[in-house]
């Protein structure tokens, strides 16, 4: 039946992950001029290190049993086989919650935070907060990939996640996420309005409304969060250009060499945590080797990249945009986009912010305590 939600298990073969060591152990390494570091993109010493280690001292095998530690399905939504974990927690009243990753990421970026989320008393909160976990691999990603037809973009994606919750058995439901999955949030909270009670995402984009004071009175972080959006913008989006024009040329090295494939990844988290000069300051490195050996064993850096090419190649009016649903925002000061409070306000029912000090893009990972607990705050009294 189309409807029908299967057990999953992660699981890769010995063989895989002996190709993995011997590809690379045979990795042709390009030069690299000296005293550079990360000038000219992924520092080679720094990704010769990380890839000795993927190779000779990182455990897939118990990264694999914590993953397996949580409840996988899978069920085929508007023709695609659809990934996700589906954690219920202990506590029956809980709130549905769909979160929602990016790129390059992948639910690997939630473990540290699903189990807060699900059993709040077991990690010091109040059962008041707690939430049945649904976290979906986007399509072309990870379980959910390769896509094989066009056109899954933002607003396709956004639908068809709509449709879990009630495939689920569940009517009211929040939505969350960062990177593509703040923007997917936004979107299904514009689709299935009528059963989303509220948005939250550490990413916002967004531009002025057309006030004005659009530009008045802006305050020092402010200034920081538009600094960080015009350095992005100047010197950080190649990728985003390649991967929205030419995914499939980019695919063939990336899906050939996993030095390649970690190099690619590997800059973005240096180039989009906060760190003090060495990203794996900010995440765990074996989190990191995780979130790449999915994307390696899954095949999936081609099809991941099409979401580029799918919602830019194809613009769909007013995305985002969440009405009258509460919407609420965590910045973080590493974050690539973050638009002005007032912004904001002038185009959705925002009812909650919050500012941080530290952290970056990937706030799941860099940030999981302060994350979760602005999760908590802003449903709080929305269920």
């Amino acid at each position: 039946m189309p409807e029908t939600i299967s057990g999953f298990t992660v699981a890769v073969t010995d063989g895989e992950i002996d190709d993995l060591h011997r590809r690379l152990a045979a990795t042709r390494w390009p030069d690299q001029i000296p005293d550079t570091g990360w000038d000219y993109g992924c520092d080679l010493e720094w990704l010769q290190d990380l890839a000795a280690y993927w190779a000779d001292g990182f455990d897939w095998r118990s990264q694999e049993d914590r993953l397996n530690s949580l409840d996988h399905f899978t069920t085929l939504i508007d023709g695609q086989n659809i990934h996700f974990i589906h954690q219920r927690s202990p506590h029956p009243e809980a709130l549905p919650l769909l979160i929602s990753h990016g790129w390059p990421g992948s639910v690997v970026e939630f473990l540290d935070i699903i189990g807060p989320l699900t059993d709040p008393t077991a990690h010091g909160g109040d059962a008041a907060d707690a939430f049945h976990v649904i976290a979906p691999s986007l399509p072309g990603y990870a379980w959910s990939g390769p896509t094989t037809d066009r056109g899954w973009g933002v607003d396709r994606t956004a639908r068809a996640f709509a449709v879990l919750p009630d495939r689920l058995g569940y009517d009211a439901y929040g939505v969350q996420g960062g990177d593509w999955g703040s923007m997917i949030s936004r979107q299904i909270a514009q689709v299935d309005p009528g059963h989303v009670v509220g948005c939250h995402v550490n990413m916002m984009t967004g531009g002025p409304a057309g006030a004005d004071d659009d530009f008045d009175d802006i305050t020092p972080l402010e200034q920081q969060h538009m600094d960080r959006g015009r350095w992005y913008m100047a010197e950080d989006n190649g990728y985003f250009r390649i991967q929205e024009t030419r995914p499939q040329t980019l695919g063939t090295g990336l899906n050939d060499s996993p030095a390649g494939l970690l190099s690619w990844i590997g800059e973005k988290f240096h180039g989009w945590t906060d760190h003090d000069g060495d990203p794996l300051t900010a995440v765990d490195r074996d989190q990191l080797l995780t979130n790449v050996s999915v994307y390696w064993f899954t095949g999936t850096i081609n099809s991941s990249t099409r979401m580029y090419f799918e919602t830019m190649g194809a613009p769909v009016a007013g995305l985002g945009a969440t009405g009258d649903v509460p919407l609420g925002v965590s910045t973080f000061p590493k974050e690539l986009f973050i638009a002005r409070r007032r912004w904001v306000e002038a185009a959705h029912n925002l009812t909650f912010w919050a500012d941080h000090e530290t952290g970056g893009h990937f706030a799941a990972m860099e940030q999981p305590a302060v994350l979760v607990d602005d999760i908590r705050t802003f449903f709080r009294n929305l269920r």
